[in-house]
């Protein structure tokens, strides 16, 4: 039987402390269980435990502000009626129930524990939740809405608004809903309007519809309200909310010059500390040995060369070119291969050539011509494997990362399985990017060229949960490549009238013919709005318009390909909604369309992983080598930890394979870093001459890209710096292996830093003593 609490005493209120005093009293005399009937007062509910680690249950009415704060495990609150402000705030483990509404900041910095709500909260309800991966993530429930700005600065945990009653509301969440939101989740029903640009509201995976299933028939049997299950298990009106990700967020603006020499220049002074010296030795005019004031480093593969830094798959150019120039044709093609097995498909045809927007050679006329490099390996036959190791590796996903995995990975001389959802591997090179980007012809032969490797492809295997966990028992390691396909949609009104971008892609790439009418909307002018955009106009749309809140992200090719078709670009345009005259402006301007597609993006479906092993986000939870946290011998590539080019991906498979074959090895595994990018002040541009545009002709690349290439960070063995030395300090050394070294003797350098200055390549650096 429960202990009774009043909050009065001979018709007089008592205070807070003395209610809670009376709690204490009876948890001393071994009472569990407790009916408070309160008058506003705070606190009730915790932070309170047994020793004996039995629970503690309190019945209330009119409870004050904080009823539930920082309530522990084993602890459970009735609120019978509404609660006001900072209900169950930094909850730690309670289980709170309220049987009316809840105040402002219900659920306010919430750590643990659950929070079930059978009317609305007000405002900031949720905000600051956060997750100790301890510990099972905090929940808050509300039946119905909640008041403006919920969830902000959420950085984990669970929130469901059920929208239960709301039909006629502009917006369940209220105004400006998860602003500042890092991790976690809100699952929501209903209209959602006005949230904050640092999130996305995307459909459910199934791994969400079975956490609703299971859940909602405990939170509607403790609220009392389980008539209403029925009409909340329809889950096609339920979305969730997640945060973006750092890359998806707006990256910060440099600062200002000024603010530069403000913050950090003119503090402290321009001049450090004075070296100390004691004037024992005086130095002559021009010195040798440890006198010099400099001492010359010959710096061969020391920096990367910008080609190299720049490109996500790592491709080293500049040795390419350099195997090129000395004859080695055979070993620079193979040399490709050994980075990437899409040398023809993404180098040559659909990459931006992130190498070519940092090739050193754009300051004289014209960076070198990358996608033509490509495309000399496109009929290379596979490198040579090593032995057979006998390890077996499994992964999951079909596309450019997944693939370029098992492409390193069998290199090594593992034994590699693919599975691939579709029935044919490829990912979005083959699904999305239209065949006037890249040819089938040119894909197919690199897919072939995988597959002479010896790697085994299962095509038409949808992995769920059970089948990963038969797969992982029996393999030695397993890649998670499985891409990102489901995709992001905005909020605004009518949303639901638009259609998916990368549907329409897919559709059209499997030979169909999706109908369109003539007036077509893309939101967003990405690459991947202006792949809509083609779409469209091959189907037969007489004008397509692309809109973008703010500067186009598509790259500059993209963009004047889509407007040659006569498709226009509209920024910047923020759109306020959709209704059946065309898409609606915030500024008050229509465009006319019979069609209108999303094209911002798309995440992951991670459901046939267990949930703890992915990031509030719903990402893959992976450490600095992209292993899961959680899982040892699984690691994830591509779009399943961040949105990414096609380049990202395969540079990241093959770092993974590196990761996993020093796993099967045993051998330490250590975030491989790239090389600094050679500065361009070390790089002697004057000694080459730049062509005139009308002799960019490239009928012979090897002819002309390798006297072009400046061979950045690489030695050409020009032999300039042993016969500039005024001193003779400089001499060439033939190595055991083949190769050359160029050395400078401490006992006749002077450090006159003429080799630094005279390199064309920047080997050669000079280290200041100090």
């Amino acid at each position: 039987m429960a202990m009774k609490i009043n909050g009065f005493k001979e018709g007089q209120r008592i205070s807070s402390r003395e209610l809670l005093q009376s709690i204490y009293e009876g948890m001393e005399q071994g009472e569990s269980s407790f009916e408070v009937v309160g008058s506003g007062h705070h606190d009730i509910g915790g932070p309170l435990w047994n020793p004996d680690g039995s629970p503690l249950r309190f019945y209330v009415k009119n409870p004050g502000q904080r009823v539930g704060s920082m309530g522990l495990q084993g602890t459970e609150i009735v609120v019978e009626g509404s609660t006001p402000a900072d209900a169950g705030w930094l909850n730690a483990g309670a289980t709170l129930v309220i049987k009316g509404d809840g105040g402002d900041t219900t659920g306010h910095c919430a750590a643990a524990g659950a929070i079930y709500v059978r009317g609305r909260v007000g405002a900031r309800s949720g905000s600051l939740m956060k997750h100790d991966p301890d510990y099972e993530p905090p929940q808050l429930w509300v039946l119905k809405n909640t008041g403006s700005f919920p969830f902000e600065f959420m950085g984990g945990g669970i929130g469901v608004v059920c929208g239960y009653q709301c039909e006629g509301m502009d917006s369940v969440l209220g105004d400006r809903a998860c602003v500042g939101m890092v991790g976690g989740v809100v699952y929501v029903r209903g209209p959602v309007q006005g949230l904050s640009d640092d999130v996305w509201l995307i459909d459910l995976d199934d791994g969400d519809r079975r956490f609703l299933s299971d859940n909602l028939p405990l939170f509607l049997s403790k609220v009392g309200r389980l008539e209403v299950l029925r009409k909340l298990s329809d889950l096609s009106r339920w979305h969730k909310i997640v945060a973006k990700s750092y890359e998806e967020r707006k990256k910060r603006q440099r600062p200002s010059i000024h603010e530069f020499l403000e913050r950090q220049w003119i503090s402290g002074g321009i001049f450090g500390d004075v070296v100390a010296d004691d004037y024992s030795f005086t130095a002559g005019l021009v010195n040798t040995g440890e006198q010099r004031l400099r001492i010359p480093h010959w710096l061969d593969r020391h920096y990367s060369a910008p080609c190299q830094a720049s490109c996500p798959s790592a491709i080293p150019t500049q040795e390419r070119i350099k195997l090129l120039r000395e004859g080695k044709v055979k070993e620079a093609l193979e040399l490709v291969l050994r980075y990437s097995p899409f040398p023809g498909s993404v180098c040559g045809e659909v990459c931006p050539n992130l190498c070519m927007d940092a090739c050193t050679r754009a300051f004289l006329d014209h960076p070198v011509f990358m996608k033509d490099l490509g495309k000399l390996s496109l009929e290379t036959a596979p490198p040579q494997r090593l032995p057979a190791t006998g390890k077996k590796i499994a992964v999951v996903g079909g596309g450019p990362g997944g693939l370029s995995a098992a492409w390193q990975l069998a290199l090594k001389g593992h034994q590699v399985t693919v599975y691939e959802a579709d029935q044919e591997v490829g990912g979005k090179l083959r699904q999305v990017i239209p065949e006037e980007r890249l040819s089938r012809q040119v894909l197919e032969a690199e897919i072939r060229r995988i597959r002479e490797l010896g790697i085994e492809i299962r095509t038409g295997v949808r992995v769920d949960d059970r089948a990963f966990a038969k797969i992982r028992g029996e393999c030695d390691a397993l890649v998670v490549a499985s891409g990102a396909h489901n995709p992001v949609a905005i909020p605004f009104p009518g949303h639901q009238r638009v259609r998916a971008g990368i549907e329409f892609l897919k559709a059209i790439n499997r030979g169909e013919r999706p109908k369109v009418g003539n007036r077509v909307v893309v939101i967003g002018a990405g690459n991947a709005g202006m792949d809509v955009g083609l779409g469209a106009f091959a189907m037969g749309a007489a004008e397509v318009t692309a809109v973008d809140i703010r500067r186009p992200a598509a790259y500059p090719h993209e963009i004047a390909h889509f407007e040659k078709l006569g498709g226009r670009i509209l920024w910047p345009f923020e759109t306020a909604k959709v209704e059946g005259e065309g898409l609606h402006g915030k500024d008050g301007r229509l465009i006319g369309a019979d069609e209108i597609f999303f094209a911002i993006g798309e995440r992951p479906d991670l459901s046939f992983l267990p949930r703890a092993w992915l990031d509030a986000r719903g990402m893959a939870e992976i450490d600095g080598c992209g292993q899961f946290l959680l899982a040892p011998g699984v690691f994830a590539v591509g779009d399943a930890t961040a949105p990414g080019l096609l380049t990202h991906a395969i540079g990241g498979g093959r770092e993974v394979a590196e990761q996993i074959d020093n796993l099967l090895n045993g051998r330490e595994l250590v975030p491989i870093r790239k090389r600094e990018m050679i500065p361009q002040s070390c790089l002697r541009k004057e000694y080459y001459r730049p062509l005139k545009r009308g002799h960019f002709k490239v009928d012979d690349v090897v002819q002309l890209e390798t006297n072009r290439c400046l061979s950045c960070g690489v030695c050409r063995d020009c032999s300039m710096c042993l016969e500039a030395c005024p001193e003779g300090a400089i001499t060439r050394e033939e190595k055991a292996d083949g190769g050359f070294e160029y050395v400078s003797e401490d006992r006749h350098c002077i450090g006159c830093g003429i080799c630094a200055g005279i390199c064309p390549c920047g080997i050669w650096s000079m280290e200041a003593v100090v």
